[in-house]
């Protein structure tokens, strides 16, 4: 039993390390989720292809929300232009695939820094974030994200009121994805960006001189991959060593309780086993038969019958 007992052990703390991982949300996230909850609650009776303006709590001054719902397959196939700043072109692909979805449009205004820190940069717009969730429950809180991505043409986003940059300076187009990691693209305009995911967006001018990593020039399927790749690689890997040392504790429990076992029935054996008597020859005790198949014939006893 102490070996069960050890085993399950192991087995807790293993799910504890490697399959149930801590799932703290970072402050961005926590907002993205409270702003889905409250564009959701605009949703009373929706129409599909209408965008209605949601409330933000009062102490998210300066913050605005929207929602639109769309049919994946429509969205696919028509695109849909002038959601607030984003023009959202023919082909975007929906991943994992849900057949109605909500766009939820966001304006930080001047939470922008506090929620996106940019160390180095100074937005010379707010940040807007277009993030996409499953339409099929309006009464759904704290959903997750849904990944899209253009796949003929870039969506485009239409700043307005671009703050004046400083002289010489270079703005450039952020992008923070999903899991929050910036990267920096060159403007199509004056005041336009491109973009093929969802996400946040800002235009920003680099104040320290320091070159920012680019972005790809389109979407990253082949960075996606191979990232992909490698961690189903090391999953695979933890994974096996895992069922591996499972395996081993297990095959030793086996065994253990089988000698164990058999050792009881050994001992169970002896406990019921019939007795042996014993007798007193001269001054030790001896251990003697109760009986015997053949009784003992005297050699005369033979001769005798043997003369008659």
């Amino acid at each position: 039993m102490e070996c069960m007992h050890c085993l399950v052990t192991w087995v807790f703390l293993i799910w504890v390390l490697f399959l149930h991982p801590c799932t703290s949300q970072s402050p961005a996230s926590e907002l993205d989720s409270l702003l889905q909850d409250y564009a959701y609650r605009s949703l009373r009776h929706p129409h599909t292809g209408i965008i209605y303006t949601g409330q933000v709590p009062t102490n998210f001054t300066g913050v605005s929300i929207s929602a639109l719902r769309l049919r994946s397959g429509s969205l696919r196939k028509r695109g849909f232009q002038d959601y607030m700043q984003f023009d959202i072109p023919v082909g975007v692909l929906v991943q994992p695939y849900v057949e109605r979805l909500i766009f939820v449009y966001q304006n930080l205004g001047n939470w922008s820094s506090y929620y996106y820190p940019l160390t180095g940069f100074t937005y010379l717009t707010p940040v807007i974030g277009l993030l996409a969730y499953n339409a099929a429950n309006l009464s759904s809180t704290d959903l997750s994200y849904l990944d899209f991505v253009a796949s003929e043409s870039p969506i485009s986003i239409d700043f307005e009121n671009l703050s004046n940059a400083s002289a010489g300076a270079d703005p450039k187009c952020v992008w923070f994805d999903l899991a929050g990691n910036a990267q920096f693209r060159d403007l199509v305009s004056s005041n336009k960006c491109d973009a093929y995911r969802g996400g946040h967006f800002a235009i920003a001018v680099n104040t320290s001189g320091i070159s920012p990593t680019p972005a790809p020039p389109g979407p990253t399927h082949h960075k996606k991959k191979i990232s992909s790749k490698a961690w189903k690689i090391i999953g695979g890997t933890v994974g096996g060593l895992v069922v591996l040392i499972l395996l081993s504790m297990l095959i030793c429990c086996i065994v253990r309780f089988r000698r164990e076992k058999k050792v009881k029935e050994m001992e169970n054996r002896a406990e019921a086993g019939e007795p042996l008597h014993f007798a007193r020859v001269g001054g030790a005790q001896a251990p003697v038969a109760l009986g015997t198949r053949t009784q003992p014939v005297l050699e005369n006893e033979y001769t005798a019958v043997g003369l008659s």
